[in-house]
């Protein structure tokens, strides 16, 4: 692994233990203030080892693997909000949405036509499928998943979006399983989403190639 890439990932290490310690104690009309766990050192691990992944795989250049980085940034705030408070913030969504949208026209791996296909149909399928599965998705699930599609464009988004549903399923039979949760107790999906954008950038050929 490059120096840049273990740098990076120690960096995003402290990110991912600071985001869930931020989830926890802001804003303080939704923080818990729950003390340091094992949530703050699993997210910590797994998101070091996921930007570090980012920086060794992309071929882009470092401008684009930088904006990639600032995406997951937002995306790695926006998992430990959702994971703490139940919620994904519009004011943590919406520059998130902008970004991306800076992004589409310059991003060397994905057309702005692919990018944009791919952010609709993304929304469109989990619309549809929110209206099917009451209380599965959230309005903020909708406008995450956004940003994702047009960051990974068309078709890798519907990879994110398998896996998301793959993960999310298994960690729902796994938790009622265990008794843990109840046939009726919400379970975020924002996390899973986030898992598996970043699993289809990383496994995608076109999504780190010039």
């Amino acid at each position: 692994m490059s120096p840049a890439a273990i740098l990076v990932g120690i960096l995003y290490a402290v990110a991912g233990a600071a985001s869930e310690r931020l989830a926890s104690h802001w804003p303080a009309e939704e923080a818990r203030r729950r003390p340091t766990s094992w949530r703050t050192v699993a997210l910590a691990t797994v998101s070091g080892l996921a930007a570090a992944a980012i920086v060794e795989r992309s071929e882009l250049p470092w401008w684009a693997t930088a904006m990639h980085l600032v995406i997951f940034a937002f995306l790695l705030v926006l998992t430990a909000t959702d994971l703490e408070q139940r919620r994904l913030p519009h004011v943590l969504l919406d520059p998130l949405i902008v970004v991306a949208l800076v992004f589409v026209p310059v991003n060397p791996a994905v057309t702005p036509l692919d990018a944009f296909i791919g952010a609709g149909a993304a929304v469109g399928f989990l619309g549809a499928l929110a209206l099917v599965v009451r209380g599965g998705l959230a309005v903020g699930d909708l406008y995450l998943v956004a940003p994702i599609g047009l960051m990974l464009g068309w078709p890798t988004i519907f990879s994110a979006v398998f896996v998301a549903a793959f993960l999310a399923a298994g960690t729902s039979l796994v938790l009622l399983a265990v008794r843990r949760v109840g046939m009726r107790t919400y379970i975020p999906f924002g996390p899973f989403l986030v898992a598996g954008g970043v699993w289809a950038l990383l496994a995608s050929s076109e999504a780190f190639m010039r």
